[in-house]
């Protein structure tokens, strides 16, 4: 199913039924007393979040979604018919803001969560309900009134405790793989990766994590080159971020400017992003001997100075991998 994680749709809630002027048809009472009947409500519109949905695709095709319209009322002071309720279902991790003042109605943090976004429209009424002792048949009836009408947009975060970022190729979606039951597709091409994957791993004490990996950020990707910057939001909510990085490339000082390109992405997109702890990860050494590895990272510290935490792994033969994870289920 492709993945969609923004759509823009306008909601219009049912309207209410009409009244209506009736008066009794009957045998010794040709033109009896008012029964005319009250109009239904309209129906209204309801979202609610559901663990089971991962995308936002089904409203790319549904750009107006209407409930239902109440019935108008009936003689013999029969109401009309309630409009039947609309209820849409949404991801978890998505908010609905409302396009008049792009303020955020709802953010759904968890699995069926429920919020009326639109209100159906209030029946009218029969002239049945306006008989009294100086009016004993009026002709009088009300409208019903108009449902509410809404245009939202709806924007899909995936909801992870860790995040994992880096260039194309450094071996992110290997990485995933190795620690988590997800399938992502892996190949030697840049973009392998085209939306982005969650996996969960489990701690030893059971413990559920959940890991977003999005496709990778190359130079100029605040300004739209590549895949862009748009999937940067689903790392927001991310408790700690794994900035991956290829340490077989030839030339450390690669390397390094390779590691100042996702920093500079990051900053440019969101300062609280940018701020966000990140640890550093050296993949990939399995392609190197001992030595080899260990005169890089010397380089590599010595000339940026502001790396705090750092791992050398291997996705490949998961050396360094269980250090890793086992830092993770204690930091979560």
């Amino acid at each position: 199913m492709k993945f969609i994680d923004e759509a823009i749709i306008t909601l219009k809630a049912g309207n209410g039924g009409n009244g209506i002027v009736s008066f009794r048809r009957e045998k010794n009472a040709p033109k009896g007393g008012p029964d005319g009947g009250d109009g239904g409500n309209g129906g209204n519109i309801w979202f609610q979040s559901n663990k089971n949905i991962n995308t936002l695709i089904e409203y790319t095709f549904k750009k107006i979604i209407s409930a239902e319209n109440g019935e108008n009322g009936k003689n013999q002071n029969k109401s009309g018919k309630k409009g039947r309720d609309k209820i849409l279902y949404v991801p978890v991790g998505t908010k609905i803001i409302d396009l008049k003042n792009n303020k955020i109605i709802k953010e759904f943090t968890q699995d069926k969560q429920s919020i009326l976004i639109n209100q159906g429209g209030w029946h009218g009424l029969g002239n049945n309900r306006f008989k009294s002792p100086t009016n004993r048949t009026p002709k009088k009836r009300s409208l019903g009134k108009k449902g509410e009408i809404k245009e939202i947009k709806l924007e899909l975060s995936l909801l992870a405790d860790v995040g994992i970022l880096g260039l194309p190729n450094v071996g992110k979606s290997t990485f995933m793989k190795s620690i988590s039951s997800a399938k992502p597709k892996i190949g030697n091409y840049f973009f392998t990766t085209l939306i982005p994957n969650l996996g969960v791993f489990f701690t030893k004490s059971k413990k559920r994590i959940v890991i977003a990996d999005i496709p990778g950020i190359i130079k100029g990707a605040s300004k739209g080159v590549g895949l862009g910057i748009k999937f940067l939001k689903h790392l927001e909510k991310c408790k700690i971020l794994l900035h991956i990085i290829d340490l077989s490339v030839l030339n450390y000082k690669q390397i390094i400017k390779d590691m100042l390109i996702i920093k500079h992405e990051l900053k440019m997109y969101k300062k609280s992003l940018y701020k966000k702890k990140r640890w550093i990860i050296f993949n990939k050494i399995d392609l190197l001997d001992k030595k080899n590895i260990s005169k890089k990272i010397i380089k590599i510290i010595k000339n940026t100075k502001k790396i705090k935490k750092y791992y050398l792994i291997s996705c490949i033969t998961k050396e360094g991998i269980n250090n890793l994870c086992k830092d993770l289920s204690e930091l979560i």
